[in-house]
Formats: C-alpha cells, structure tokens, sequence
C-alpha cells in the first residue's frame, strides 16, 4: 500500500527501512524521502515505524525465552 503519494513510498519499504535499523522517522525521511512535501503521510509513517518496532521486540522476546 502507497503511503506517501508524493514519493511513491510503500509501507513495505518503510517496514524493510526499519528493519534495516532506522527506527526514527528522521532516518526515514532521509532513507526515503517520505513525509518531506506535503506532510500528509507522516503520522502514517510514525504508526508503521512503531508497529514494525513492537514486532521486532516481541520477535526478540520470543527468541529470548526460547
């Protein structure tokens, strides 16, 4: 799903980024150029940023206990 028009940027390049260690939405933008024109997409990009990092700590809970 496109979540910055402007850009042509996908939530899937946003999760990739993000599991690549860029976990803050400053490293994003520069990564990816998104949320840089009209803005529109930012809290988009915030909510995915967080959601991908949530599961990649439960991801490393798991493997802990395991």
């Amino acid at each position: 799903m496109f979540v910055c028009i402007c850009q042509g940027v996908t939530d899937s390049q946003i999760r990739q980024a993000v599991n690549e260690g860029k976990t803050s939405l400053a490293q994003i933008q520069q990564h990816l150029h998104v949320a840089q024109h009209c803005g529109r997409c930012t809290q988009a990009t915030k909510t995915i940023i967080r959601q991908e990092i949530e599961k990649l700590a439960q991801q490393a809970d798991f493997y802990e206990v395991a």
